[in-house]
């Protein structure tokens, strides 16, 4: 019995080395794979990434990007009093009331919308009294409204040469009467 007890301890302190021994390969496997990884994405972020001297293209577009104003928070100009302009005869509703809200992300484009109010209120109400009250019920009709009052926004800026550009425009008031 006594030899069958060290053979028991024998082929028990095997099977106890066997185990840690495979324990340890799996362990310098798992470790060896993470490096592995991590290099791989490593290089993969580097590739993705490229440099400045592969494309001529990157350059001016950066050149673009640092003459212009810098993005900041968002910034809402809101043009008040609200707009209230007569539309064209003929149609369901014969005046509009708007309030205009301008969103921006430059500070540079907020100064030029409060400092040449007076230029823009004018330009923007011969554009809502050319439209239509038909046109103006639609939610094709308003949005078309709020891309060309964008425009309109967008031209005079280019026209007094002054970099940016709105982001969006909203109404945050639109009674048809």
């Amino acid at each position: 019995m006594a030899k069958d007890k060290d053979k028991d301890t024998d082929k028990e302190g095997e099977n106890s080395e066997g185990k840690e021994g495979g324990n340890k390969k799996m362990l310098i496997i798992i470790i060896a794979v993470s490096v592995l990884m991590m290099l791989i994405g490593a290089g993969a972020t580097v590739f993705l990434m490229g440099s400045d001297e592969d494309e001529g293209g990157d350059e001016a577009s950066s050149e673009q990007v640092a003459e212009g104003p810098e993005e900041g928070d968002p910034i809402y100009v809101s043009m008040k009093p609200a707009f209230v302009v007569n539309l064209p005869p003929g149609g369901p509703a014969g005046m509009l009331q708007v309030a205009v809200t301008v969103y921006t992300r430059q500070q540079e484009v907020a100064d030029f919308i409060a400092a040449n109010d007076p230029l823009l209120r004018h330009h923007l109400n011969n554009l809502f009294e050319s439209r239509s009250s038909a046109e103006l019920l639609t939610l094709e009709g308003k949005q078309a409204l709020q891309q060309a009052v964008q425009d309109l926004f967008q031209e005079q800026m280019t026209a007094m040469q002054q970099a940016g550009n709105v982001k969006g425009v909203y109404f945050t008031q639109f009674v048809l009467q």
